[in-house]
């Protein structure tokens, strides 16, 4: 009887330890992953600088992600995320579908930027759907081969977000506006197809993130501190208020079209 109690105390050692080592190991595949295809599917610099991992609630910490902007845009950023949370439905690593409990996304700090008819969001959105395409070309074309590894989130969340506008106005002068993003909760995404591709997964949340960029809450925000700003950052006597506010809210209205 004590035989076959250390044999199987033996092999409870042996798992455990295969366990363990197998979610050590899960926070430098994170950060691989994240820094080698992030680049690919946004077409800007992504880079995450570190990932803590929780063996017992197998929860990743991943910290300051940063999200770099496409060609043609000056500012230095276009989101810096200090923290993000990631738990793991740990029986689904090893098959083909890896399904995420939830993504905690906590305190984005977001610019925005404008450039001609056209936006860094927008731009990203549109390099994350021609790669989510591409993906859907090459999975369809290699389907006898057998697919890659799938995602599937059961909560997404952005929550105590910020979006900082930087913006020229009448006289070459410069203001900065903020505002609160609406927080964000998708949920069950890429459940529909039995999973989705990285791609796909990214598409679906930035398509998301930019409608809540582009929202009235935001952009009424912004051009209410634009207006006000304006009369600060534009010093002269020839200009009156009127002027200013209406500079102003032309330049707003030439960002958001309200």
């Amino acid at each position: 009887m004590k035989k076959w109690l250390f044999i199987v105390g033996g092999l409870l050692v042996v798992v455990v330890a295969v366990v363990i080592f197998g979610l050590s190991n899960l926070g430098p595949i994170i950060k691989k992953a994240v820094n080698t295809y992030g680049p690919k599917i946004t077409k800007t610099e992504v880079r995450l600088d570190d990932v803590g991992i929780s063996l017992l609630s197998v929860e990743a910490k991943l910290k300051n992600l940063y999200l770099g902007n496409p060609k043609g845009f000056k500012s230095p950023q276009a989101m810096r995320v200090k923290t993000i949370y990631v738990n793991v439905d740990e029986k689904s690593i090893t098959g083909d579908t890896i399904i995420i409990d939830k993504v905690e996304v906590v305190g984005p700090e977001i610019t925005y930027e404008k450039t001609g008819r056209t936006d860094n969001f927008k731009a990203i959105l549109n390099n994350v759907k021609s790669s989510a395409h591409a993906s859907k070309s090459s999975k369809n074309q290699d389907a006898k081969e057998g697919e890659g590894k799938k995602l599937m989130i059961r909560n997404f969340i952005i929550k105590d977000g910020k979006v900082d506008l930087d913006m020229s106005v009448y006289g070459g002068s410069s203001l900065s506006a903020s505002a609160s993003l609406p927080d964000i909760h998708l949920k069950d995404v890429g459940k529909k197809k039995g999973g989705a591709t990285p791609e796909e997964v990214a598409n679906i949340i930035f398509a998301e993130l930019y409608k809540k960029i582009t929202s009235p809450a935001v952009t009424t925000e912004l051009n209410k501190q634009a207006k006000a700003l304006a009369s600060q950052a534009i010093k002269g006597g020839e200009v009156g208020t009127k002027e200013v506010e209406k500079a102003a809210s032309d330049t707003v209205k030439s960002l958001f079209g309200k």
